[in-house]
């Protein structure tokens, strides 16, 4: 056992030596990355006097960000954003890792709408995407956009696989080969996107960005012919970067789409789920048939385009989770609150609990810095800070490391690799 310990802090050690500049990150989603609900929403944000080292929201007024207002903010999200980025700092700081997090992020965004600002004034993401070169940019679609046709209210698979190759590229060559002007810009269509600039007559352009998205099949998602007419404006990337490691974020299947349940409707002040009244809509079978549909979207794009550097299996390890035995599985169950399982989903059974939340940070951090997150320990600080037990943190911490193929260790060493962990990081501060 003593080898085993000696071998994963070898590999801590080479693979998150210091390095002169922090690594930039921007996390680039929606609820699912900001967290919804505190204590993760407001976890670990920056501030100028008593926490500099915390996540920058770059859609927050005081953020720096590339706008100056929220209009179309629910009030019950009220910024600065830390969320899931917030708890994938905390980690890298213990794992002494010097990593400057970003978040560009609203609610209920597709990457779609990052990419060309179909935002409220003053939501400029497509230019936060631009605002820095990054080392790393995590991309995190709707919940149900990338699933087959009619397996959610939003899905759409191939919107879901455009758009997310619009952004890789976007990061990684601009907008055209070579292109690295911020004051080029391109006021083009989405049929102009979907079917070239020098393709066919623009009926013909219509038609391919209608059909390429879903139309030519009947799908009730597509883009109409209005959407794909209308005028857009893309700016040049001035920070484009073919070094820049590009992830998807691969979400969880929602309980809300397959347990039989009354709808419910949200409050507009509080957030607060409250009833609603008719039977809910279902469109998945189970748990494990949405997990698949969402398992091979995300990492079925990654396998088409090399260029982008991998997948966070979030949702494989929620499912994992629930397969092992320490998560509940069906959150509207008579005994879903009493059975000691760990809910890894709020109470709208859609979006994460903070349990679902850290379980989505561990998973990010073993994809993004390919540490072991079991590393972290039974000490470990996020946890402690959002309010969960040690023992939930370690269960959790476990469950990441499998999913990502790490070496799980005995129980009986969990104490000495997070002391272990801490002492490294502690050298590491002095070396710097």
């Amino acid at each position: 056992m003593r080898k085993l310990i000696a071998a994963l802090f070898a590999c801590t050690a080479a693979a998150s030596a210091a390095v002169a500049a922090p690594t930039t990150i921007l996390f680039v989603g929606n609820s699912y990355t900001f967290g919804r609900v505190d204590p993760v929403m407001s976890y670990n944000t920056y501030n100028a006097t008593t926490n500099p080292d915390g996540v920058h929201d770059l859609t927050s007024p005081d953020q720096g960000g590339s706008f100056t207002n929220t209009t179309g903010s629910n009030p019950y999200e009220p910024h600065n954003w830390g969320g899931v980025a917030g708890i994938f700092k905390k980690f890298t700081v213990q794992a002494g890792l010097d990593y400057d997090v970003s978040i560009s992020a609203r609610n209920a965004a597709s990457l779609r709408g990052h990419f060309l600002n179909t935002n409220p004034a003053g939501w400029d993401l497509q230019g936060n995407i631009a605002s820095k070169k990054w080392d790393q940019v995590v991309l995190q679609d709707l919940s149900d956009e990338p699933l087959t046709q009619g397996g959610g209210a939003n899905a759409n698979l191939a919107l879901f696989n455009f758009y997310a190759n619009q952004i890789e590229n976007y990061i990684h060559q601009g907008i055209q080969a070579g292109q690295d002007s911020s004051s080029f810009v391109l006021n083009t269509t989405e049929s102009l996107l979907w079917g070239g600039p020098a393709t066919g007559t623009a009926a013909e352009r219509s038609a391919a960005c209608r059909s390429g998205s879903g139309g030519a099949t009947g799908n009730p998602n597509a883009l109409s012919q209005g959407s794909c007419n209308t005028a857009r404006t893309i700016r040049g990337n001035a920070n484009e970067s073919v070094d820049t490691d590009v992830y998807l974020y691969q979400t969880w299947a929602r309980p809300d789409m397959i347990y039989p349940h009354t709808n419910t409707t949200t409050d507009p002040v509080t957030g607060a789920i409250l009833p609603g009244s008719g039977a809910a809509t279902l469109w998945q079978s189970s748990l494990e048939a949405m997990t698949t549909d969402l398992h091979n979207a995300y990492f079925g794009l990654a396998a088409s385009n090399p260029d982008f550097a991998g997948v966070a299996g979030v949702g494989d390890a929620f499912m994992l989770a629930v397969q092992s035995g320490i998560a509940t599985r069906n959150p509207y169950a008579a005994d879903a609150a009493t059975d000691g399982l760990i809910d890894l989903w709020w109470d709208d059974s859609l979006h994460a609990s903070k349990y679902g939340s850290y379980l989505s940070a561990l998973t990010l951090f073993g994809t993004l810095t390919s540490l072991n997150p079991m590393l972290l320990g039974a000490g470990e600080i996020a946890a402690r800070e959002l309010g969960i037990a040690a023992a939930d943190a370690l269960a959790l911490q476990r469950v990441a490391a499998l999913e990502l193929g790490f070496a799980v260790p005995e129980p009986g060493t969990l104490a000495l690799l997070g002391l272990g962990l801490a002492g490294l990081a502690a050298a590491r501060r002095r070396r710097r």
